[in-house]
C-alpha cells in the first residue's frame, strides 16, 4: 500500500486489529485409538447450531437496536440471553445472493449464484457438508432458494410455499396478479421450524436451517393481533410522510413482530427439551427493509443486518459488540464451534470466536459488499470501516431502481407520485437520479443514513484514495470484475411490468452464459 494511504488508515479505524490466533486453536486433542475397546465413550460436548435468517428484516427495526417501534420481545430476549453485534453486515442485499454467500462462505460473484433466483451449483463446497460429515443431523425448514443440487447436504428439508411473493408466468404475472397458495401461518414461512427440531435423532448435535418468509412482500393480513399503529411508525428520512406509507411500515411492523413470536417458540422449545444450555443460536436476516433505497442499495439499510448471537457458556449475556463482522464469516465461525479441524480452504471469511470472549478484538478491517442483478440490472461494490463506506457504481447510467416488489409497493408508488408532482426533497430523490455519482463516499457516524456524498470532498481525500485501494485489492484477491455484457432487466423500470426477458423457472448461470444472455 503506498505510504500515503498507509497514514489513511488512521483516520479509518478506531482501533488497529490485533493479531488472530489460527482458527482452529482451540480444537481438543483427539482420543488414542489404543484405548480400551471397554472404555466409556466420552459424551459429544458440541454444541447445536441453529441459524434463523429473517427475510428483508431492516437492521434497526427490532428492540435489540432501538426500535420501539416494532414489537420484538423474543429478539429482545435473545439479546439479553447473548452478544448483539452493532455493525454486521451481509454480503449482498438480496435474497438468494445473500443466501448462497452464507451456506458457501464465499462472495456471491465466487459462488456462481450471484444473480437473483441462481441455484447454487452442486460444484460448491458448503459448511452444511462439513457438519454432516463431522457428525451432525442437518435440517432445514422455511424459505429455501438455494436450488436444488445442494439439498443433498441437509438430512431433511421442508420448504415453504413462497408463492405469496413470486409473480407466476403468463399473463396473470404481467398483471402483477399473485397465485397466493397458503394462508395463515403458513404465510410466515415459520409453521415448520418446530416440526423439524422435533424431527432431530436424539443423541447426536444437530445443526438447523431456520429461515422466515417475513417480513418479505406482499405482506399478509391480520399477521400480527393487535396490528402495529400506523401514527406510531418511524419513517426513514428518505421515504414521504404519507397514510399509505405509514400503513405500509405497520404492515411490515406486523410481519416482523409474527416472526418474532416464532422466535420465541423455537427458545422456548430448546428450554423445554431441556438442550438449549448445549445450543448456540445466531439470528441475522438476508438483507434490508423491503423498501425503497434499502432492500437491493448498498447503503447500510440494504447490507447491515441485526446479528444476536447465543452460546450458553461461551458467550456472556447482555454483551456488545461493535467490531465489524461479515455473514461470510458464518461458516468457519460454525465450522469452528463445531471443532472440525480441516474445514478446507473454500472459505473465504474468518473465524468469530475471539469476538465471543473479546468483543473489543477486531478481526476485519474492512467489509465488502456487492451489487448485481435483482429483478433489474446493476453493479456495485461497496467497502466500509467502522466509519466509512465506499461504494463504487460500475453502471453510472442506470438510476438505483428498486426491487420489483418495493418498486410497486405502496411506498413506492407515493414516491413515484412525489416525484412526479416535484415534491421530493433533494435526498428523497436518490431513486430517481440518472445518471448516478461513478463514487459515493459517507461518514457512517454523522451521516447514519448516508445523504451526504463526501466523494468531491478534497477534505476526504486520503479517506477515499485508502478505500479505493482497498476495493481494488479486495477485487485482484477473489476474481471480481465488471461483466462484459449486461443482463437483461425482467420489468420495466417505469411501469413495473414483466418484460421479455422474464422466465420463470429462471435458468442458472451456466445455461444463460451458454445461450449468451449474460456474461461468464
Amino acid at each position: 500500500m503506498k505510504p500515503c494511504l498507509i497514514a489513511g488508515l488512521t483516520l479509518l479505524l478506531w482501533i488497529s486489529p490485533a493479531p488472530m490466533s489460527p482458527l482452529w486453536a482451540q480444537k481438543k486433542g483427539s482420543s488414542s485409538s489404543k484405548k480400551a475397546s471397554s472404555q466409556p465413550a466420552k459424551p459429544d460436548t458440541r454444541p447445536n447450531l441453529i441459524l434463523i435468517i429473517a427475510d428483508d428484516l431492516g437492521w434497526g427495526d427490532s428492540q435489540p437496536y432501538g426500535s420501539d417501534a416494532a414489537r420484538t420481545p423474543n429478539l429482545a430476549r435473545l439479546a439479553r440471553e447473548g452478544m448483539t453485534f452493532h455493525r454486521a453486515f451481509v454480503t449482498a442485499s438480496s435474497c438468494s445472493p445473500s443466501r448462497a454467500s452464507l451456506l458457501t462462505g464465499r462472495f456471491p460473484h465466487n459462488t456462481d449464484a450471484e444473480e437473483l433466483h441462481w441455484p447454487v451449483p452442486k460444484e460448491q463446497v458448503t459448511f452444511v457438508e462439513k457438519l454432516k460429515a463431522a457428525g451432525y443431523w442437518t435440517g432445514a425448514a422455511g424459505k429455501w432458494h438455494l436450488g436444488d443440487a445442494v439439498r443433498d447436504r441437509f438430512d431433511k428439508i421442508i420448504e415453504a410455499d413462497t408463492s405469496g411473493f413470486q409473480l407466476p408466468a403468463g399473463k396473470k404475472g404481467e398483471a402483477g396478479q399473485f397465485q397466493e397458495t397458503q394462508a395463515g401461518e403458513a404465510q410466515s414461512g415459520c409453521a415448520d421450524w418446530l416440526p423439524l427440531l422435533a424431527a432431530r435423532p436424539k443423541g447426536k448435535p444437530f445443526f438447523l436451517w431456520l429461515a422466515a418468509l417475513d417480513p418479505h412482500r406482499d405482506f399478509s393480513e391480520k399477521a400480527h393481533d393487535p396490528p402495529h399503529d400506523p401514527a406510531a411508525v418511524k419513517l426513514a428520512p428518505y421515504h414521504p410522510d404519507t397514510p399509505a406509507v405509514r400503513a405500509d411500515y405497520a404492515a411490515y411492523y406486523d410481519e416482523i413482530a409474527r416472526l418474532d413470536r416464532y422466535v420465541g417458540g423455537v427458545l422456548d422449545q430448546l428450554a423445554t427439551d431441556e438442550v438449549a444450555d448445549r445450543t448456540a443460536i445466531l439470528f441475522i436476516s438476508d438483507n434490508g427493509r423491503p423498501f425503497p433505497r434499502d432492500k437491493t442499495t448498498l447503503y447500510d439499510s440494504g447490507i447491515r443486518t441485526p446479528w444476536l448471537m447465543k452460546w450458553p457458556g461461551r458467550i456472556e449475556a447482555g454483551s456488545q459488540c461493535e467490531r465489524l463482522v461479515s455473514t461470510v464469516d458464518v461458516a468457519p465461525t460454525f465450522l469452528a464451534m463445531a471443532e472440525i479441524a480441516e474445514p478446507g480452504t473454500t472459505f473465504q471469511g474468518k473465524s468469530l470466536l475471539p469476538l465471543f470472549t473479546t468483543p473489543t478484538r477486531p478481526v476485519h478491517d474492512f467489509i465488502f459488499a456487492e451489487k448485481n442483478w435483482h429483478d433489474y440490472e446493476d453493479h456495485a461494490r461497496a467497502v466500509r470501516t467502522e466509519r466509512y463506506k465506499y461504494i463504487r457504481n460500475s453502471y453510472p447510467d442506470l438510476p438505483l431502481t428498486p426491487s420489483a416488489d418495493a418498486a410497486r409497493s405502496p411506498t413506492g408508488l407515493a414516491l413515484a407520485e412525489w416525484e412526479a408532482a416535484k415534491k421530493l426533497l433533494p435526498h428523497q430523490r436518490t431513486i430517481f437520479i440518472q445518471p448516478r455519482p461513478t463514487e459515493e463516499l459517507y461518514d457512517t457516524v454523522s451521516d447514519p443514513h448516508e445523504l451526504h456524498n463526501l466523494a468531491a470532498d478534497p477534505r476526504h481525500t486520503v479517506v477515499l484514495d485508502t478505500l479505493r485501494e482497498a476495493l481494488r485489492d479486495w477485487e485482484q484477491q477473489t476474481g471480481d470484475r465488471v461483466p462484459d455484457l449486461r443482463t437483461a432487466d425482467e420489468f420495466d423500470r417505469v411501469t413495473g411490468k414483466p418484460t421479455a426477458a422474464r422466465m420463470r423457472p429462471r435458468w442458472d448461470k451456466a445455461r444463460m452464459i451458454e445461450a449468451g444472455l449474460t456474461a461468464p
